[in-house]
């Protein structure tokens, strides 16, 4: 059984994170981005909150998955720095529905999650991330900590890969898809500032869809787009892509 199960349907995926009759299972969610339609709204794009039906949505899939923790792969937050009164609320109201459920929250930290250690109430690790069991969190818009390489499955967001699909009269669609395959060690071993980290033999990268779908999308079959990561797509060379629903789409460059 795989440490690391996406929820069929669903942008999120259920870790285990300790073996024996009782584990510990974690759901897994990454770029939620708590208030961008404040930030939208800032660029003329007229949008209502939608933060009480993000909150339903996280707090039903807790509850529909029994996972005893939740952990936020990066990017809870939406605005850089300080975040406004819409978001900082959201986030506080969602971490209660959490903690009134008994259910902890990690946050490891990503590039839009600002100072939110100060004033969140909820576990904070910093951007390279944490190993929890045989599983490695890195929210990917930095180099991952050494212990989170040397991890049977390594799991990271920042991406919100995304592929535009066709059909038969030239319409097309974009769909949110999850990116894995084996971890390369190529990246790192060629790392200027020492690298050389340990990469486990049989070790397994997975690229996160974004759980909020209002965020924009890297592309991974439309020409030009590039990753945001420093390690890919070195680090996931041989990678398959999968739509949320699990179907296959093959090799993601070739999508």
């Amino acid at each position: 059984m795989a440490l690391v199960e996406p929820v069929p349907g669903e942008p999120v995926a259920v870790a285990t994170l300790e073996s024996g009759p009782d584990p510990d299972r974690a759901l897994v969610v990454a770029d939620f981005h708590a208030g961008i339609e404040q930030a939208l709204r800032a660029e003329g794009v007229s949008l209502d909150s939608r933060a009480e039906q993000r909150r339903q949505r996280l707090v039903s899939l807790v509850a529909e998955t029994g996972a005893d923790r939740v952990i936020f792969l990066g990017d809870l937050m939406h605005a850089i720095g300080d975040p406004g009164g819409a978001e900082r609320g959201e986030i506080e109201v969602l971490l209660e529905a959490l903690d009134d459920r008994g259910v902890p929250a990690t946050l490891v930290k990503g590039n839009h999650d600002g100072a939110i250690e100060s004033w969140a109430d909820l576990e904070v690790t910093n951007g390279a991330g944490v190993r929890l069991g045989d599983v490695g969190f890195a929210h990917g818009h930095t180099w991952p900590a050494p212990e989170v390489l040397d991890s049977e499955t390594v799991c990271v967001g920042h991406e919100h890969p995304a592929v535009r699909l066709e059909d038969e009269v030239g319409g097309s669609r974009v769909e949110r898809v999850w990116l894995r395959g084996p971890l390369s060690e190529r990246p790192f071993a060629e790392r200027e500032s020492g690298g050389g980290e340990s990469i486990r033999d049989g070790a397994e990268l997975i690229v996160f869809p974004a759980f909020n779908e209002l965020v924009g999308a890297t592309w991974v079959n439309v020409d030009g787009q590039g990753f945001l990561a420093p390690f890919l797509p070195e680090g996931l060379a041989d990678g398959q892509a999968y739509l949320l629903d699990g179907t296959r789409l093959g090799a993601y460059a070739a999508v």
